[in-house]
């Protein structure tokens, strides 16, 4: 058998010479990539976290899942395989750590998130007029709010409508979205006129629509908090990101997107 004959690696022969010279790479299963839970709030900004992470992290295999924070933290009780989990409040966080499913000392807030009032651009609802009053026009049928069952942003929507006393004659218009980018896609589409949404989807480059800032003050602070799971196979790549998201850098992008600083 000739030279060549072992070089063609079309044949079970070279297919199997070729193997053993790359030993032990053949036997290597492949790398998983490092998989975050993400609050779906976080669905814009965090593509551009990724982005700027991987130019000094080339190597770095990274998948983001996006969803709501309440069914993450069910799943990860579960035994989901995620490496870090990114909560739109700090509570889920903080059930983790006292189960034992997180990495101990490795809490921590990255952001404080806001909600607004949005419509697309079409709508003849003048929203920065009229403010918590557009959710009573009449051309308001149905109201889009992320489900308060596991949903942060649609607890905090709740607790504001109750402080601005107008929760009890909207909430027979309410269409719930399993989490708070569902509930933005329900007005975009149009099966909602109007929704109470995270301030970091409509200020996505790609989104066109109107919006008016709730006031911070009408609900509890959106605290936002990640940890490292105990179950994580790249904990390094995980504290990596968990540093570049609290760093300068990522506080900037995050920022673009219209959350503040986390409070103390």
């Amino acid at each position: 058998m000739t030279l060549s004959r072992f070089r063609d690696h079309s044949t079970p022969a070279g297919l199997l010479l070729a193997c053993l010279l790359a030993l032990p790479a053949c036997n290597r299963p492949p790398a998983r990539p490092v998989t975050i839970a993400a609050a779906a709030d976080l669905q814009f900004a965090m593509e551009d976290v990724l982005r700027e992470f991987r130019r000094s992290h080339p190597a770095a295999a990274i998948r983001a899942d996006y969803g709501s924070s309440g069914n993450f933290y069910s799943q990860i009780r579960n035994q989901a395989p995620f490496d870090l989990f990114l909560s739109a409040d700090v509570q889920y966080p903080r059930r983790l750590l006292s189960e034992g499913l997180a990495v101990p000392d490795s809490l921590f807030a990255y952001a404080t998130g806001r909600i607004v009032i949005w419509a697309p651009d079409a709508s003849p609802i003048d929203i920065a007029r009229l403010g918590w009053a557009a959710l009573d026009d009449p051309a308001v049928r149905h109201i889009a709010i992320a489900n308060p069952e596991h949903a942060p942003y649609g607890r905090a929507a709740v607790a504001a409508m109750k402080s601005a006393g107008i929760y009890d004659r909207v909430a027979p218009k309410f269409v719930l979205g399993e989490n708070i980018a569902q509930t933005f896609q329900f007005v975009q589409s149009g099966a909602a006129d109007i929704g109470i949404v995270a301030l970091s989807l409509a200020l996505a480059p790609s989104v066109h629509g109107k919006y008016w800032e709730v006031p911070p003050a009408s609900s509890p602070a959106i605290q936002q908090a990640g940890v490292i799971l105990s179950r994580a196979k790249d904990s390094r790549t995980a504290r990596d990101l968990r540093d570049f998201l609290v760093s300068p850098p990522g506080r900037a992008i995050l920022k673009r997107y219209g959350f503040s600083p986390p409070e103390n």
